[in-house]
């Protein structure tokens, strides 16, 4: 692919999927208020260690498959009916296994939690599960644009079932898992249709050379996923043990202001891991290079600005019970940061089938942050999650930018990177301080200014560059 192609072709996917990653996010937004305030914090509790349990469930009854299905309907030599196939497999296995897991459960009382809402448990799982998969394939075979619709419809459906179940039926917790199930399966039946995804389903398939191949991949990524799992959502279940489901239920709810953050690592993340792989035979250190200064160069900013905001978007957001919850957001958005960087990195161990490499770095990553949340909640509370959920993050991404080194060369300024993140660090500081209003905003804008100087040269070299892009284009027309 020409230097130029390559670009376009990153940002045609970071264009389509921001289209549906906005508004869906967008839509999330506009919920939480509906949220927080017809929800108690024990049920917004309650229904987050559902979810959580289910991303941890899905890699482990999978073998993680979906990813596997992802990265081989890529290769253009392998049998896309046979890819397909392979994933279904697995997860009609995995749906056996939960079946199984919720009725021994629910005998032995294993996990009481998980016992008063078993029918939504299973159907949520199969939602998410089945969702997961169709995304994961059809941006495999290049049908980005139908992935970006499915997730529009995704995030209508729920809006819109969460307005009827809970502000009209006001079902409560219970209404909140009918809507997110509903919000799954029915772009589902969107993509089986879009995707005409009966083509791809072999019942004799026995491509037993494929399915080792593939099982072989996913295995490690099975501890890759894991490991981000323990990571992102184990501080939840410690914070329930030591300080309660209630304190949980704010913290849960902290995650709402990172996932703004959040939006532009995932819509980035799903272009970059398709260029990433078709780009990995051109061995382009360069392109490798440039993307990543600018990845990096927006999530400071945008990270800068959002700590910024924080008790601004905490009052529009958050019912009064919800609204301490601001103060857990700013560890949250700078480990996004680092989580970003480590995904982009984590594609070129992926066009690299080294997934070995990303199932280590990601279980260091876990260890550490388990024995660090146990430590700090004890000491500093749920604030104290926040802390070792970034430490355990910038641990990742430090283990995997050296890792990276050995394959290719990604040459950036280390000293000017690690001064804008510990000034990211101070803006923290400076609200938790929670001085005189007028001095400590007077603070964190002097702190963002600071961090725009840093980057005055980049911001000014990438908007030359788009300059030159738009005579181009003026010409050609």
């Amino acid at each position: 692919m020409k230097k130029e192609g390559k670009y376009k072709y990153l940002l045609k996917n970071v264009g389509l999927l921001s289209l549906s990653n906005f508004g869906s996010k967008i839509l999330s937004f506009i919920l939480i208020p509906l949220y927080t305030n017809l929800l108690t914090t024990e049920e917004y509790g309650t229904y987050d260690i559902y979810s959580t349990t289910i991303s941890l469930l899905i890699p482990i009854l999978t073998l993680n498959i979906i990813n596997a299905v992802l990265r081989y309907s890529l290769d253009k030599e392998k049998n896309k009916k046979n890819v397909f196939s392979i994933g279904m497999e697995m997860i009609i296995i995995s749906f056996i296994f939960l079946l199984i897991f919720v009725i021994i459960n629910n005998i032995f009382h294993i996990f009481g939690v998980l016992e008063k809402f078993w029918i939504y448990f299973i159907f949520l799982y199969s939602g998410e599960v089945l969702y997961s998969l169709l995304t994961n394939f059809g941006r495999g075979i290049d049908k980005v644009k139908q992935i970006a619709i499915a997730a529009i419809i995704n995030s209508v459906s729920i809006l819109l079932f969460n307005i009827v179940f809970l502000l009209w039926f006001r079902l409560g917790l219970r209404g909140y898992f009918i809507a997110n199930i509903l919000g799954y399966f029915i772009p589902t039946l969107y993509l089986i249709y879009k995707l005409k995804i009966w083509q791809y389903i072999s019942i004799k398939q026995n491509d037993k050379k494929l399915k080792k191949e593939m099982t072989e991949y996913s295995k490690p990524m099975i501890f890759n996923t894991i490991g981000w799992w323990i990571t992102n959502v184990s501080d939840r279940y410690v914070v329930t043990w030591i300080c309660g489901v209630a304190i949980n239920g704010i913290y849960s709810v902290a995650y709402k202001i990172p996932s703004i953050l959040n939006i532009f690592q995932t819509i980035f993340n799903q272009a970059w891991t398709l260029s990433a792989v078709k780009e990995y035979d051109n061995n382009s250190s360069e392109f490798y290079t440039n993307i990543y200064k600018l990845y990096n160069l927006g999530l400071v900013i945008m990270c800068s600005i959002l700590i910024l905001c924080d008790k601004i978007i905490a009052k529009i957001l958050f019912a009064k019970n919800f609204y301490s919850a601001w103060k857990y957001a700013p560890f949250l958005m700078i480990s996004v940061i680092f989580g970003a960087l480590s995904g982009l990195l984590e594609g070129i161990f992926v066009a690299n089938k080294n997934t070995k490499v990303i199932a280590k770095t990601t279980i260091i990553g876990a260890v550490i942050n388990i024995v660090f949340n146990i430590i700090l909640v004890n000491i500093f509370g749920a604030i104290g999650a926040a802390i070792s959920t970034l430490i355990a993050y910038i641990i990742v991404w430090s283990f995997r930018l050296k890792d990276t080194n050995k394959i290719l060369r990604i040459n950036i300024n280390y000293i000017k990177n690690i001064f804008s993140y510990l000034l990211l660090l101070l803006q923290t500081i400076v609200l938790l301080l929670n001085y005189n209003c007028e001095i400590t905003y007077a603070t964190e804008i002097i702190i963002f200014f600071i961090i725009i100087g840093i980057y005055y040269k980049d911001i000014n070299g990438y908007m030359g560059k788009i300059k030159v892009y738009i005579r181009k284009r003026k010409v050609n027309t």
